[in-house]
């Protein structure tokens, strides 16, 4: 079977806050249609990774390249254009916007209208709004969330409320989904549920880079695992591989007395 194509490189990135190296020469490699996650204890320099990724914090050292184009350093707004959208660890959902409008947010980073249009509401204006709510009405049904698109996001229970947040980042049109712990917060049902979504996504040929600390999650939806530690690669692996390790056991049974926040 031929090996799919790469859809995102990191080549030896490296971040520095003064004197304090919290990413040092972490490498990765994603391909299409596959769900690949970064692990580590607390203060690994995981969310570092996500900010350099896109384009929150600029890579010192190293380069990332998509769709084989460098997009290190660039603007937040281009590396989403590029294709390349994010779930953060605390939902930012429009709480007070119905589902399908927090979807439709999420479609309306890609308009084929201008502003005197829209303002004017042309038929130009008219025909890509009917399309872009037709094809957010469709992801619903895909996602399985189509029943839930009049209520209002606050009204979602917290798993649905988290599938609505990956919802909205897939209508952006991203060939490549970032999820930033989608599990922080939920009870062991919502997470087994959660598992069952990624899947899903994943069989449908989405492509996803996720942190994530349950590991019952991570083991279960991942083809593949990078681990860092102190901002340096320790690991990388297939699940199995990775839950044997004997580096990754000391790094995260080191850490258990480490409260600090996540770089």
């Amino acid at each position: 079977m031929a090996e799919k194509e790469v859809l995102l490189k990191v080549d030896n990135i490296t971040k520095r806050f003064g004197g304090i190296v919290a990413v040092d020469h972490v490498s990765c490699t994603v391909r299409k249609g596959e769900v690949v996650s970064i692990i580590g204890p607390n203060g690994a320099g995981k969310t570092t990774v996500f900010n350099m990724l896109t384009g929150v914090y600029e890579v010192d050292e190293g380069e990332i390249i998509f769709n084989g184009n460098p997009i290190h350093n660039k603007d937040p707004k281009e590396i989403v254009a590029a294709g390349i959208s994010r779930t953060f660890q605390n939902i930012r959902l429009f709480s007070d916007l119905r589902v399908i409008e927090n979807v439709l947010i999420g479609a309306h980073i890609k308009t084929k209208y201008n502003f005197f249009q829209s303002v004017f509401r042309t038929k130009k204006f008219r025909e890509e709004e009917d399309k872009k709510t037709a094809e957010a009405i469709q992801l619903l049904k895909s996602i399985g969330l189509d029943y839930r698109r009049d209520d209002y996001a606050s009204n979602l229970p917290y798993g649905e409320q988290r599938k609505l947040e990956i919802t909205r980042a897939i209508a952006t049109g991203a060939q490549l989904i970032l999820l930033d712990e989608p599990a922080a917060g939920m009870n062991p049902q919502e997470s087994a549920e959660l598992m069952e979504f990624i899947n899903k996504l994943k069989d449908q040929g989405y492509t996803i880079l996720m942190i994530e600390h349950d590991m019952s999650v991570v083991m279960n939806v991942s083809d593949r695992i990078y681990v860092i530690d102190h901002g340096k690669p320790i690991a990388e692996g297939l699940p199995e591989e990775i839950a044997n390790n004997p580096k990754v056991i000391e790094a995260y049974l080191g850490g258990v007395q480490n409260d600090a926040e996540d770089q």
